[in-house]
């Protein structure tokens, strides 16, 4: 072949970005999903997907940059507007041009990034996530859940090293009124893509303990969940449906103190008590103690004042009563001896009256009983009589004496040819003498 057919791979890349530079030189704003989001020398790098929407499989793929001195303008707004980082399963606006490299391919560069599109979608996910809980009937369950009035024994998932944690903890130790906390961390992660699984699992490992051996044992009061100091660019993991799902199914009351003014999250929503920051978390069951000691003290200081006035009215009614007992006395002796009198009389005349009538009925069943006893007697012997025929009419010695015979084996009557075999002996009686004799079998007809 003629070697000026040929050209370089250099020279075919360089006609494919004159072609893309020459026929695609706008910028256009364009809806995807992201797949991947990553970070490296102040540059930001996209991977960009699009899903059917009725199988959710992806119909379109694309990578895509935006360079530092343009990621640098857009990631701060975009934080401030959403509250939140771009992440992978977050729907974007992106403003794009098409740009292809000789060496590194193609590449859509984005110049901007529209937060209020992503925002809008963020509602709207949240809406339906808030939509399914409430269809569910789970929205409300933990408001339904009574915090327990001594509420001191506290399951803790939160970061180890976060310092909400320290802060929550020094709280509660240092409290002024001398109240005593049991704390227990649950480690978990606070930020990023991992929350949801993280806290998920704690809680699992919560339950299990409340439920060890399957008997439901109240190792814990209720469930706090902290983070403190971190981005509100990372809320996002407070924001799905599968947290909200088991937050609002735990068995315990959870607070939630995950430091954030601007919004609730969702997390926020379906758990029974939420509180701005961790130390607002620490001095809402401090205060939720002191409470409680108000209340008992109010009732110490009622029951004492009822158990004091009642001591004395009784003691008051106790000295009248003892200054009227005497006279109260006689007069209850008398009334009762009257009663007395009054039922001896009563009970002689209504004894000499039912034995006159006892007397009398005994007199009227001794005439009447040897007649009833004459009658009982004569049925009696009729009745006799009939069995006595029944049975002579049953005697097997009238069957004989009409030519019939009862053949036996072993003492038992044989009413089957079947139970017999060849060689058995058996006894023939009549109605005059017996017949002994031996089973022999009968050749086949």
């Amino acid at each position: 072949m003629n070697s000026e057919k040929y050209i370089t791979l250099f020279e075919l890349n360089q006609l494919v970005r004159e072609v893309i530079e020459c026929e695609m030189p706008n910028e256009y704003w364009v809806e995807a999903e992201l797949s991947e989001c990553r970070e490296s020398r102040g540059h930001c790098y996209l991977e960009l997907i699009q899903k059917d929407a009725t199988t959710a499989t992806p119909i379109a793929k694309a990578s895509a940059r935006c360079w530092a001195n343009k990621w640098m303008l857009i990631r701060p707004g975009f934080e401030r507007t959403t509250g939140q980082r771009l992440h992978a399963g977050m729907k974007v606006l992106l403003k794009v041009y098409a740009q292809f490299h000789e060496a590194y391919g193609f590449s859509w560069i984005v110049t901007d990034i529209d937060p209020t599109y992503t925002l809008g979608d963020m509602a709207r996910k949240r809406q339906e996530i808030i939509r399914q809980l409430k269809e569910e009937g789970v929205f409300d369950l933990q408001k339904e859940l009574r915090l327990p009035l001594f509420c001191q024994r506290i399951a803790v998932i939160s970061s180890e090293t976060a310092a909400g944690y320290g802060d929550f903890c020094n709280q509660l130790a240092d409290n002024p009124y001398g109240f005593k906390f049991e704390t227990r961390l649950f480690p978990a992660i606070m930020q990023g893509e991992g929350v949801e699984q993280s806290i998920i699992a704690a809680l699992e490992q919560i339950f299990l303990m409340q439920t060890e051996n399957g008997i439901f044992n109240s190792q814990f009061d209720c469930v706090v969940i902290i983070r403190g100091g971190g981005a509100t660019s990372d809320m996002s993991g407070f924001d799905t449906l599968a947290l909200a799902e088991n937050v609002a199914n735990f068995p315990l009351p959870i607070i939630t103190g995950i430091g954030h003014d601007r919004d609730e999250s969702i997390l926020d929503m379906i758990s029974h008590t939420r509180v701005k920051t961790p130390t607002a978390a620490a001095a809402f069951l401090i205060d939720h103690l002191k409470t409680v000691l108000d209340a008992i003290n109010d009732a110490q200081g009622r029951l004492a004042n009822y158990c004091g006035s009642k001591l004395s009215t009784l003691h008051s009614q106790l000295s009248t009563l003892s200054a009227a007992l005497p006279r109260i006395f006689t007069v209850v002796k008398a009334r009762h001896e009257a009663r007395l009198d009054n039922l001896h009389s009563r009970l002689i005349l209504s004894s000499g009256s039912k034995l006159s009538t006892l007397n009398a009925q005994l007199s009227t069943l001794s005439d009447r009983l040897p007649i009833l006893l004459d009658r009982r007697l004569t049925a009696e012997k009729h009745r006799l009589q009939l069995f006595e025929e029944k049975a002579k009419s049953l005697d097997p010695a009238l069957l004989l004496s009409r030519g019939y015979s009862i053949t036996l084996k072993d003492g038992y009557a044989v009413r089957d040819a079947n139970q017999l075999k060849a060689g058995d002996e058996i006894e023939t009686r009549l109605a005059n003498g017996t017949i002994h004799s031996k089973v022999t079998l009968s050749p086949p007809k």
